[in-house]
């Protein structure tokens, strides 16, 4: 690893918690070059929700590959453009009621935040951006300025500015009403609130700390941004596709935002590729005003385009995540009530362990890692540990990983 060390950044983070090098992977699994498996509860920080190398959305790939498909297009027209656009109209967005039309812009889930904040600012001609507590967006400056971590938010070198906080769903468990904060600030001509173009919201914060919003708050944030004639923007980069059971992580709320978010598992084989989905009406983009050169990475839109044909053309993905994830919530509150101190959180297949501080989650996320299984620490101490395994994760690789959790578990504690 000498050349990892000696050459590559110090900003580097995941490798710190896993220091083997990895050479192969499929399914829900990882392979060290010495051949030690890892089972994957982490899939790309939410970017490889079908697991790794899916036979289906590979063959598509190799299948565009070897005929000399277009690689890279910038915003041009190109078949596998259009297939993507026709599928996900036709997959996800009628059968849903939802009308929006599509931003490709950039490779990553921060390029999707990034124009849905410029945009909000160009359509209302306000700066003021409302963000919640423990919010994460993206590390780019404008992302950044809505991101709650302290850590982060001071890597960036100059103020963030044009954001103001507002309480989480449960931040103050619960001994204020949903919502009082922040609309007796809207409403008092005396409060200093900058008037806001737009509410930026995570249905569950994964960076964050696997914080899960009631669905009740969802769509009572929705009603009061109705009421005040605010944007929602609904950030699913990690949520979406499937992550909590639905395709969007709002769909149970029953509501619509004005501008969802999307990247990682967007993509469908781990390839860059992010969304910013608008109301129609909100599309006031002069040409060329919002661009970049990788916006149009076709081997992208192959395998995106054949993950939405494969895994939600009916339910039985969105039922089976929804069984699992019952399952493995009731694995880990089993877990978490056997020992003092500890809680289980999160909704679907993003779950989590809370535990009093970011050292013992990160023990316990390095006993895992030494008996073959990769999760990660959230929150902003660290101090949740988390798991995002791919959707696709059999009930007996469940099975392993949760043991694992609890051997990992108890010999933290008991130790």
């Amino acid at each position: 690893m000498s050349i990892f060390e000696t050459l590559e950044s110090e900003v580097r983070s995941y490798s710190r918690g896993w220091p083997v090098v990895f050479d192969r992977a499929q399914g829900s699994w990882l392979y060290a070059e010495d051949g030690k498996a890892y089972l994957d509860f982490f899939a790309g920080a939410g970017a490889l929700n079908y697991g790794h190398n899916n036979p289906a959305l590979k063959q598509a790939l190799l299948d565009y590959i070897s005929r000399d498909g277009v690689t890279h297009a910038l915003d041009m027209f190109t078949v596998a453009k259009r297939d993507f656009l026709e599928t996900l109209d036709e997959v996800i967005l009628k059968p849903r009621s939802l009308d929006y039309k599509v931003i490709f812009p950039g490779p990553g889930g921060a390029n999707a935040v990034e124009a849905a904040l410029k945009l909000a600012r160009k359509v209302t001609g306000k700066e003021s951006v409302i963000n919640f507590t423990n919010a994460f967006h993206g590390m780019t400056l404008g992302a950044l300025s809505v991101t709650g971590n302290s850590m982060k938010r001071g890597g960036a070198g100059i103020p963030l500015v044009h954001a103001t906080p507002m309480p989480y769903d449960q931040y103050f468990d619960g001994a204020m009403p949903d919502f009082l904060y922040f609309e007796r600030l809207l409403e008092d001509s005396g409060s200093g609130l900058n008037d806001p173009a737009a509410v930026i919201v995570e249905s569950v914060q994964g960076e964050g700390g696997i914080n899960a919003a009631r669905l009740e708050w969802l769509r009572g944030l929705s009603e009061l941004c109705q009421r005040h004639g605010i944007l929602l923007i609904l950030d699913d980069v990690q949520m979406g596709c499937g992550r909590t059971g639905p395709f969007f992580s709002f769909e149970d709320a029953g509501i619509k935002p004005d501008i969802v978010c999307l990247s990682k598992s967007i993509g469908g084989y781990g390839l860059p590729m992010a969304l910013t989905l608008i109301r129609p009406d909100l599309d006031v983009w002069e040409p060329g005003e919002h661009n970049g050169t990788f916006r149009g990475i076709s081997p992208a839109f192959v395998t995106a385009t054949e993950a939405l044909r494969t895994y939600w053309r009916d339910d039985e993905l969105e039922k089976s995540v929804r069984a699992k994830g019952e399952r493995v919530g009731a694995a880990l509150t089993e877990i978490a009530e056997s020992h003092s101190g500890v809680t289980a959180k999160g909704r679907g297949l993003a779950r989590g362990l809370e535990f009093g501080s970011g050292e013992l989650a990160g023990r316990v996320c390095a006993a895992a890692f030494e008996r073959g299984l990769l999760m990660e620490t959230s929150g902003p101490d660290g101090e949740v540990a988390k798991l995002l395994p791919p959707l696709t994760t059999s009930d007996n690789e469940f099975d392993q990983g949760l043991q694992i959790i609890r051997e990992s578990v108890e010999a933290v504690l008991a130790g």
